[in-house]
């Protein structure tokens, strides 16, 4: 670090709003480019003011991870699977007379309730463009929507109900949806790491 206060108050701005990782790279290309400043002449004041001036506000650095995140980017490609997913488990469900099944009511009343809390963080998740806090909350609806696949999947298997053929599309929908949830999960997870940085900043 090149120990300029400017510097060091702007990253510690950032190092509340962003991933720790995301804060070491801003702060070497933010020092380099000081240093550069200093180089070609001007005092360690204005180079400092010159370096910050090129990385932009901090709303606007922010701004552009969150554009960028995974948890972002994850949260809308889940969100645009539920719809077609939905479709085929709802298909399968009327046809084969689900509300036959014998289900707990526990968890007729649990799997909808956890349906509408997953779908509700992934929209907050992917609608957020200045709070990068926001798209973490794709990890664990992440998560969620992964217990519900597994979760209708295990029903349709134990419980056993005669085959429909909605069944041919939903279980593939739901198998692909999982598979790639859990390949995303550890960019999701890598992006929590949102540090506070230490008292003297």
């Amino acid at each position: 670090m090149a120990g300029h206060q400017l510097i060091d108050g702007y990253l510690g701005a950032l190092a509340r709003r962003l991933p720790a990782d995301v804060v070491d790279e801003l702060a070497d290309g933010l020092t380099e480019t000081y240093l550069r400043h200093v180089s070609s002449g001007l005092g360690r004041d204005a180079a400092a003011g010159a370096a910050v001036a090129e990385f932009g506000e901090p709303d606007e650095v922010v701004a552009a991870f969150v554009q960028h995140s995974p948890g972002r980017r994850v949260a809308r490609a889940l969100l645009c699977t539920g719809p077609p997913v939905g479709l085929c488990w709802g298909a399968t469900l009327a046809t084969s007379h689900a509300w036959s099944w014998p289900v707990p009511a526990a968890a007729r009343l649990a799997f909808p309730l956890t349906l509408l809390a997953v779908v509700t963080a992934l929209a907050v998740a992917a609608t957020g463009s200045r709070s990068y806090r926001r798209t973490r909350i794709a990890a664990p609806a992440g998560l969620g929507l992964i217990a519900l696949d597994t979760g209708v999947l295990a029903a349709v298997v134990l419980i056993a109900p005669p085959f429909v053929w909605p069944m041919a599309l939903a279980i593939p929908a739901s198998l692909t949806r999982i598979t790639l949830t859990v390949r995303a999960m550890p960019a999701l997870l890598s992006a929590t790491g949102i540090r506070r940085p230490p008292a003297g900043r």
